[in-house]
């Protein structure tokens, strides 16, 4: 019998101190249903990230099946997903779920894992829960990004939890690939068991690289006893996404293995692992006025990652603390990218090519602590509608829309602007301007640290300066008001035990 595999998704990470998703959020970033959910995973360049075309593309390669797609829905990271939306979509997939009882085999499910509405703590929870509601206990896998935060429900609810290995996440292809090969095991009769072990750790996220540091070693060691031991079957340790502030917070080793006793004997072996790096997860940042002299002064060419306003994590990109900084003090030769600012991005727009004005930023923005004004005379050195395949890094491939996007001369710095947030994770975002990174003294981006993965070409990790300025996704922990968050937890309460 050719297997049918049911196919949905809900992908983003919710910040508890942004402000609300909606509708509109998922509708220009990534909202496919039915076919077309097909049709883009095997295309060229497709809307959605990497787990659903690395599922479809290998399931396509392993043998017959057919698919049966219902819905995907993914959106850039923001705050907590207005409730009313989420109950909406909740319905289109009980909908699509019950019209495939009895007719399917298996569904695969694309999560990101730090999901919030502005109710439940744990909408994908919700969702897994929805699909055993449905259709009963059928193969059932899920693919996590590795910033989840791991409930209880997220494990137990299905039989192959996939998390990625990398941070940048260069591996989204790969784990949706992944997920189909254990798909293909389940429907030859394999059981799988899982093993779930949460430790008191909500690490700051520019401790959690995985080319180098205590996170790498502890995802190292995981894979290394995968490929000694057959009766694993998957090994995910998740960092968890400290902003998302939930209960069920703090780094996690997840095992999936056809053996109960394996799966948790190295679940306990990484949770000792990650436990005894505890001091190591810590964030060491660089003040905006060094940040501000080296770029000065610096031999070579830097990167300035604006880590605290990361649209990667909820950041609205739109701070100006490194921008005002850098003009004040006269730095020539800098490339600053991606500035979320639409109200900016129309006025040069309607201005036109080579127009000389006052360029305003946050006119119009949400006025919260971080998105204050600042205004200086600017020309208008180009212009694109910001349709952007991503060229390297974790957009290479995917269809991206930038929406109004325009190129400002500020004298010796060049501000990108753009009117869809998204954080500058690929140099295309600025060299379909025509921008020459690889001759620019200094690059500042507004990213935590995907743009590794897309910027690796120009800078190696020692020519990144990771700063400490003021936003939503500072790395200083105790900046924050937590609310859920368990304590007490490590960094932030150092008299934390296991």
């Amino acid at each position: 019998m050719i297997p049918r595999i049911a196919l949905l998704g809900f992908s983003i990470e919710c910040n508890r101190f942004a402000p609300i998703a909606t509708e509109a959020d998922f509708a220009y970033r990534c909202f496919l249903r039915g076919e077309t959910l097909v049709g883009d995973a095997r295309s060229n360049s497709p809307q959605a990230l990497g787990e659903m075309p690395g599922f479809v593309t290998e399931m396509d390669a392993s043998g017959p099946w057919e698919p049966r797609p219902i819905l995907l829905a993914m959106a850039e990271p923001n705050g907590p997903v207005e409730h009313e939306f989420f109950l909406a979509m909740m319905e289109e997939w009980q909908a699509g779920l019950r019209a495939l009882r009895g007719q399917v085999e298996g569904v695969f499910c694309v999560m990101h894992g730090a999901g919030l509405t502005t109710v439940l703590d744990d909408p994908e929870g919700a969702v897994q829960a929805l699909v055993r509601a449905e259709l009963g206990e059928i193969p059932f896998i899920c693919s996590y990004d590795l910033h989840a935060n791991v409930s209880d429900a997220n494990v137990a609810l299905n039989d192959a939890y996939v998390g990625y290995l990398t941070n940048p996440h260069m591996d989204m292809r790969e784990r949706g690939a992944e997920s189909a090969q254990l798909m293909r095991r389940l429907l030859k009769g394999e059981r799988f068991y899982r093993a779930h072990r949460r430790l008191p750790i909500v690490a700051p996220t520019v401790s959690l690289l995985t080319a180098q540091g205590p996170y790498a070693e502890v995802i190292n060691l995981g894979q290394e006893r995968k490929a000694a031991d057959p009766r694993i079957a998957n090994v995910s340790v998740m960092a968890g996404f400290a902003y998302g502030d939930t209960p069920f917070n703090g780094m996690c080793a997840v095992v999936t293995a056809t053996h109960q006793g394996g799966a948790d004997r190295l679940a306990d072996e990484l949770a000792e692992a990650a436990w005894e790096r505890r001091d190591r997860f810590v964030a060491k940042l660089t003040s905006i006025d060094e940040a501000t002299e080296r770029a000065m002064t610096s031999e070579v060419p830097l990167a300035f990652a604006d880590v605290a306003d990361n649209p990667g994590g909820g950041g609205r990109g739109n701070t100006m603390w490194l921008l005002e900084s850098f003009h004040r003090a006269g730095v020539e030769g800098a490339v600053f990218g991606v500035i979320h600012d639409p109200a900016l991005a129309a006025e040069a727009h309607a201005l036109g090519k080579g127009a000389v004005f006052e360029a305003r930023f946050n006119r119009a923005a949400e006025q919260d602590p971080f998105s204050r004004p600042f205004a200086a005379e600017a020309e208008v050195k180009a212009l694109s509608d910001g349709k952007v395949t991503g060229r390297r890094g974790i957009f290479a491939g995917t269809a991206m829309q930038l929406g109004q996007t325009a190129w400002l001369q500020l004298g010796g710095i060049s501000v990108v602007v753009i009117s869809q947030r998204t954080q500058c994770a690929d140099p295309a975002f600025l060299e379909h301007l025509g921008i020459d990174v690889a001759a620019a003294r200094a690059v500042v981006v507004k990213s935590r640290g995907h743009f590794r993965g897309g910027f690796d070409e120009f800078f190696n990790h020692a020519r990144i300066v990771e700063v400490d300025a003021p936003g939503l996704t500072s790395p200083i922990l105790t900046r924050f008001d937590w609310k859920k968050l368990p304590r007490p937890v490590l960094p932030i309460d150092q008299d934390t035990e296991r």
